[in-house]
């Protein structure tokens, strides 16, 4: 049978983007359908804003510390407005370079809704059209309670198009982004609230910097609420919201942010219709070379809910477009020692296994930390204190993770990445000559391991 396209690609995401683009470079005939945005969850409402959100929330400390080094800054103020009309620029720039991506690859862009009919075909705009694979790319969603209330939620989808800054802000949730959109509201100067129904924020993140980051966010102000939840949210006749908790506790705010998961993004795509199996958690059941129930359907990315993260999703693409279009150079996507960061303020970073892991897979460990003012701020009024962790198998001296909480982790955190996936042991990294004056020496002068066992 002869097909429109080798390749149809729905979701012009990171990971649909990759695939199309490099099964497109290998000859394939691709076609990609995208009915929102260019460049998908992470360039327009994700990583990319967000980032640009951080770093402008973080100059206000920058302002403060400025004085401790000689600057007068007199009369600095803070302007919503132009932060996100910036931001909006920028991300408009980002969807034409992701545009001219595919267009210049020779990939068919479609720019409307795609629904599959069956196992070869998709309907986009009435039209209907033949392909040899069909790719699911389509990301994910926020998703809130269904509580009383929950039309006066706002998510991450809004909340990079906020009008105004709220004075006073209520972040519901425990994971990355409730507690990066805690530190930019608070950073941009509204009165802060971070609520979690657990014990402590970052679930699955080693237990000291979890700690040391609560620690961190309270002694800049922000509060914070765990054990507790919502149950019901109410618009006051001035406006404001008020949130009335589980254990009857009330809460007055200008803006409920909610982040408290995604689900994957199925809206009206036809996998019921065409025989696309979901697993057990309502995401896409695919296999290791990702194809679905429907061996020519396949999915990535965020819609079969393995690791929800950017770069994960660009390899599951370039692993398709290989195995389907240049199987000489497939290799499957390893998951594991994958690096990363949350932006908070302060920033925190990992790779690897947490000591909590480690412990657990049986390994005899030792385990290395260092806490200490950053350099920067020593002449500053900032009491914010950087946490430094190595997690080592006491038996071949590997090092099985690493962790940091203070300025740039992410920044520092890529370049150990790389070391533990070359298996590096402990003895490298103190036969490794620091850089000097930095915190990310800080890696390769601990000696005295601070745990045992």
């Amino acid at each position: 049978m002869a097909f429109d396209f080798d390749l149809f690609v729905i979701g012009a995401g990171s990971g649909g983007v990759r695939a199309a683009r490099f099964a497109a470079g290998f000859g394939a005939r691709v076609a990609v359908a995208e009915s929102r945005y260019l460049g998908g969850t992470c360039v327009n409402v994700g990583c990319v804003p967000k980032k640009l959100l951080v770093y402008g929330a973080h100059y206000r400390e920058d302002i403060a510390q400025s004085a401790g080094y000689g600057w007068q800054v007199d009369g600095a103020r803070f302007d919503w407005q132009t932060l996100i009309a910036n931001k909006d620029h920028e991300i408009l720039r980002l969807n034409g370079i992701y545009k001219r991506l595919l267009t210049d690859s020779g990939v068919t862009l479609l720019e409307a809704h795609a629904r599959i009919v069956d196992a070869h075909t998709v309907e986009v705009a009435g039209q209907t059209y033949s392909a040899e694979h069909i790719l699911i790319a389509t990301g994910g969603w926020p998703q809130v309670p269904d509580i009383p209330g929950r039309e006066h939620i706002t998510t991450s989808n809004e909340a990079f198009y906020l009008p105004q800054l709220p004075q006073r802000v209520l972040v519901v949730g425990g994971g990355y982004i409730a507690v990066e959109f805690a530190s930019i509201f608070h950073g941009c100067g509204a009165q802060t609230h971070l609520l979690y129904r657990g014990e402590l924020f970052l679930r699955g993140f080693d237990q000291s910097l979890r700690e040391h980051l609560k620690d961190e966010l309270l002694k800049k102000g922000i509060d914070l609420l765990f054990n507790a939840d919502i149950a019901r949210i109410d618009k006051q006749a001035d406006g404001c919201l008020r949130a009335t908790l589980k254990d009857g506790r009330a809460l007055e705010a200008d803006c409920i942010f909610y982040a408290t998961g995604r689900r994957p993004m199925l809206d009206q795509l036809g996998l019921e219709a065409a025989g696309v199996a979901l697993d057990q958690r309502g995401y896409i059941a695919v296999d290791d070379e990702y194809r679905t129930s429907v061996p020519s359907i396949l999915a990535i990315g965020d819609v079969i809910g393995r690791v929800q993260l950017t770069p994960v999703a660009l390899a599951e693409g370039m692993a398709v477009a290989r195995r389907l279009f240049k199987p000489e150079q497939y290799r499957p996507v390893d998951y594991k020692l994958i690096p990363t960061a949350v932006f908070s303020l302060p920033n925190m970073a990992t790779v690897g296994l947490t000591e909590e892991e480690a412990r657990a897979k049986g390994y005899k460990l030792k385990l290395y930390e260092s806490r200490f003012r950053p350099m920067k701020l020593t002449m500053t009024d900032s009491v914010e204190r950087s946490l430094m962790k190595l997690v080592v198998d006491a038996d071949t001296d590997r090092v099985l993770g690493c962790h940091m909480i203070g300025p740039d982790a992410g920044e520092i955190m890529q370049g150990l990445a790389v070391a533990l996936k070359a298996g590096a042991t402990k003895q490298v990294f103190d036969e490794t000559m620091g850089i000097h004056p930095t915190a990310a020496e800080e890696f390769v002068t601990m000696r005295t391991p601070t745990g045992l066992g």
